[in-house]
């Protein structure tokens, strides 16, 4: 177990731009271009849907509690969760394994105050969260299961950290490229992170042109997917816009 943030493939400062400003929809298509087809944590919604997440997953796992495993008084020098927020870093997203269980939260308002303090770029549980209308007023995007107003050692127990888990039933490895929009949460494994955002960055751009033309009453035939007549003529909307 290791308390440090990793960073197998840093993303430059164009590409965070990209991520924040695509869809988690357009991702996920760029990403089954690269043949990863489980990618999208299903069944999470946002506390924050105006506030895009960009971010490297810090991951946080945790097991069934059993009762001689309880650390009712969080020991802040043992417990793996308290461990976890003084570890979490400046873009780290931390994402939590809470095997999918809302039965109590995962997490808390003062721990999510502290994450931000320490520049967390978001937090991810596939389990339940408390005090949920304190973390809408929070700058955190945050992605949650359920909301559970019970303490977490009823139902959880921290055991690992910054190590693989699983959340929402998609893989995630320390170091991941963590991105949130409105609909959701996806992962994109860091050494494709670069090229799968200007790649959905040019994807939204065609779709845009593609959305006008169909808006404007054309038919999806010839133009989604587009023929070479509609190709030419994204080009030349291209140009006229100075891109």
């Amino acid at each position: 177990m290791t308390t440090k943030s990793v960073r197998t493939h840093e993303i430059s400062a164009d590409a965070k731009k990209k991520l924040r400003s695509v869809s988690t929809a357009t991702l996920t298509s760029q990403l089954q271009n690269h043949g990863f087809r489980n990618t999208f944590l299903a069944g999470l919604y946002p506390l924050r849907p105006d506030v895009p997440m960009v971010g490297y997953a810090f991951t946080l796992r945790y097991i069934p509690a059993r009762e001689d495993l309880a650390d009712e008084r969080y020991d802040n020098t043992k417990n793996v969760q308290r461990l976890a927020v003084e570890a979490v870093g400046p873009e780290d997203v931390l994402v939590i394994d809470a095997r999918g269980d809302v039965s109590a939260a995962s997490f808390g308002h003062i721990l999510g105050t502290r994450i931000t303090q320490r520049g967390a770029a978001g937090f991810v549980t596939d389990g339940a969260l408390r005090d949920t209308p304190f973390f809408q007023s929070l700058e955190l995007p945050t992605y949650i299961r359920a909301a559970h107003a019970t303490t977490s050692f009823v139902a959880h127990h921290p055991v690992d950290m910054q190590v693989p888990i699983g959340c929402a039933g998609v893989a995630v490895t320390p170091g991941d490229v963590v991105v949130g929009d409105a609909e959701g949460v996806v992962i994109i494994p860091a050494h494709l992170a670069e090229e799968v955002a200007h790649g959905a960055y040019e994807q939204e751009i065609r779709e845009e042109f593609f959305q006008e033309k169909v808006a404007g009453g054309a038919s999806i035939i010839g133009v989604y997917p587009p023929n070479d007549e509609t190709l030419a003529a994204y080009e030349e909307w291209r140009r006229a816009r100075g891109d």
